[in-house]
């Protein structure tokens, strides 16, 4: 295990994720050569697997293997296919850091069909499917934190389904994701079982925040950079006030865990910022932080691990005041960016079924031609 995943994992109680990965990594060893350098669990989206697809070369084989099975199969049957291909084999791989875990670990979190975010009945229905389908015990369902996402969710915990919660830009919508959970855990005969984590992205805050702070004039954009770090470390304080506190009391008694925070949107978005900046500042136990490829390598090469997630709590707290006096809608700017973030994974997920409906034109085209 490399040596600062060592001191994140061991000594400060934080796993690291791999945001995003493809049938390229499963195939060349990358993928398990991360996992044995100590990363504990992969994520997916539709961005991601679009550009991974490609221009079909790395899945030309098993999309033949699915055409001569299907031959009515479209484009939309072989991208729900090929992610499910993918993480069988990445839970495959992830088994050994999930069984050594105790199943806190070794995760492989893949997401329902981005354009069901605000229908409850078939983000539950497609859920279920995705766990049925992969048949791994380390899979996550991931379901966006729409009002819609979260009774899904609840009742998602309430039948024993591991979910990831995601895109998660407040404090008030990551407030609601805990008393989901709860009220799933009660509805649980044995949550002892069940996994959760809560996605918050980082980034994306700060680009939003900072673009209004820029309208407000020198003395307001000395605030730019500092939002979803406060965010995260206020979302932290909660997490401590649930899962250290009465209510979350019962169902411990009965085995259950808490949802641990996840840091997602990792990556900077400016380029004077420090690459490694958002994962750096919220290093603390019961926490995930998901890293892209790029992100990982520049934690790997001079990334600074010290327990820095509860630092300036109070702070954060006159950070928000600030922006608040300033006028900026903290709410408003979530909910944007919940709908920007749905919008954005739904367009990708459209542009890959049209791709994969054209490889497999041209798929079937080649073999027939010999």
């Amino acid at each position: 295990m490399d040596s600062r995943i060592r001191t994140l994992t061991e000594t400060y109680g934080q796993s690291l994720w791999l945001d995003g990965f493809d049938r390229r990594m499963l195939e060349d060893g990358s993928l398990a050569e991360l996992i044995g350098i100590g990363v504990h669990g992969v994520t997916s989206n539709p961005t991601l697997f679009r550009q991974a697809v490609g221009d079909g070369r790395d899945y030309a084989e098993s999309m033949r293997t699915l055409m001569q099975a299907d031959h009515e199969i479209d484009g939309a049957g072989l991208a729900r296919w090929l992610m499910l291909e993918d993480a069988r084999r990445a839970a495959d791989l992830l088994l050994p850091v999930y069984e050594d875990t105790g199943g806190r670990d070794g995760f492989v979190s893949v997401e329902v069909p981005p354009y069901l975010a605000h229908r409850e009945g078939e983000t539950v229905e497609a859920a279920m499917h995705l766990r049925e389908q992969i048949a791994r015990p380390n899979v996550m369902i991931k379901v966006p934190g729409t009002r819609e996402g979260l009774h899904a969710f609840e009742r998602l915990i309430g039948a024993g389904v591991n979910v990831n919660v995601t895109l998660l830009f407040s404090l008030a919508r990551y407030r609601m994701v805990t008393d989901a959970y709860l009220r799933g855990l009660a509805r649980n005969a044995d949550p002892s079982g069940v996994r959760s984590v809560a996605s918050f992205f980082l980034s994306r805050i700060d680009v939003a925040v900072d673009r209004r702070l820029a309208e407000e004039g020198d003395e307001a954009e000395a605030l730019s950079g500092a939002t979803a770090i406060a965010c995260a470390r206020l979302a932290y304080r909660h997490f401590g006030q649930v899962f250290g506190g009465e209510e979350f009391r019962p169902q411990q008694s009965r085995g259950a865990l808490p949802q641990r925070l996840l840091w997602a949107s990792t990556a900077t978005k400016r380029p004077d910022e420090r690459e490694t900046r958002y994962v750096e500042a919220l290093i603390g136990p019961d926490t995930v932080a998901t890293v892209p490829r790029r992100t990982l390598e520049a934690f790997l090469h001079d990334g600074e691990v010290l327990p820095r997630l509860t630092q300036g709590i109070d702070e954060a707290d006159r950070h928000l005041q600030r922006l608040e006096a300033l006028g900026i809608d903290l709410a408003g700017i979530a909910e944007a960016l919940e709908e920007d973030g749905i919008s954005r994974f739904t367009e990708s997920w459209s542009e890959l079924v049209r791709v994969l409906q054209q490889n497999r034109l041209g798929v079937a085209r080649r073999y027939a031609e010999g």
